[in-house]
């Protein structure tokens, strides 16, 4: 079928799918792990992969698959991280406030930065983030090193941030006091100040010596 019967058909051929969701997600490969399963036979080997996928608009989703070869693996953990998408609650290219998530060994920190400060992270974090659509943030990562669990540690607290009109402020915690009217004011009576009793005055007693 040539190009003009794919036009009147209406059909996409599959270069042109594979360009329109190339457009549409970021799918980025964070780690591959070679494993081994102990079988009757011997050891048989399979690879994990570890995926990240997101749109650059605050949609983001991370997964790992296995699989007989690297290619096997990464296709299938790219299916399953397009399944659990989530979306994050951006403000002005940052988070809305601090968050913090832990997951096995792995404690994520993330705070909100101010616009040109960039993506003060490294490793599996700063893909997430850069993938999720943030462009200026800060983060820290306590604890272990194991990029599976930081990166699911990361998504938890991605999970946590709560939009601006959901933010708690001291206004909506305490209610106002009523405000009294002037004549109320006047009403009511100055409390009179409690003086200190006066103090006695002490007497000197004067010694006199006897004539000899």
């Amino acid at each position: 079928m040539d190009q003009k019967q794919q036009r009147q058909s209406g059909r996409k051929s599959p270069n042109q799918q594979l360009v329109g969701e190339e457009k549409q997600f970021d799918e980025r490969v964070l780690h591959i792990d070679r494993v081994a399963r102990v079988v009757k036979g011997g050891r048989r080997f399979r690879f994990r992969a570890l995926v990240v996928v997101g749109d650059h608009k605050g949609r983001v989703g991370v997964a790992t698959s296995k699989g007989a070869d690297v290619t096997a693996a990464v296709a299938k953990a790219v299916d399953t991280a397009k399944k659990n998408l989530m979306t994050v609650n951006l403000y002005n290219g940052t988070f809305p406030h601090d968050a913090q998530a832990k997951v096995g060994g792995a404690n994520i920190l993330l705070k909100p930065a101010s616009a040109g400060t960039g993506l003060i992270a490294g490793g599996v974090v700063r893909t997430i983030l850069e993938v999720a659509g943030v462009s200026n943030a800060l983060s820290k990562s306590l604890g272990s090193s194991n990029k599976v669990n930081i990166s699911y540690a990361t998504v938890d607290a991605l999970k946590t941030m709560e939009s601006a009109d959901k933010w708690v402020t001291r206004s909506t915690t305490q209610a106002k006091k009523p405000v009294k009217k002037a004549e109320e004011v006047e009403k009511t009576p100055e409390k009179s100040e409690k003086k200190a009793p006066a103090k006695k005055p002490t007497v000197k007693k004067t010694t006199t010596k006897k004539a000899k």
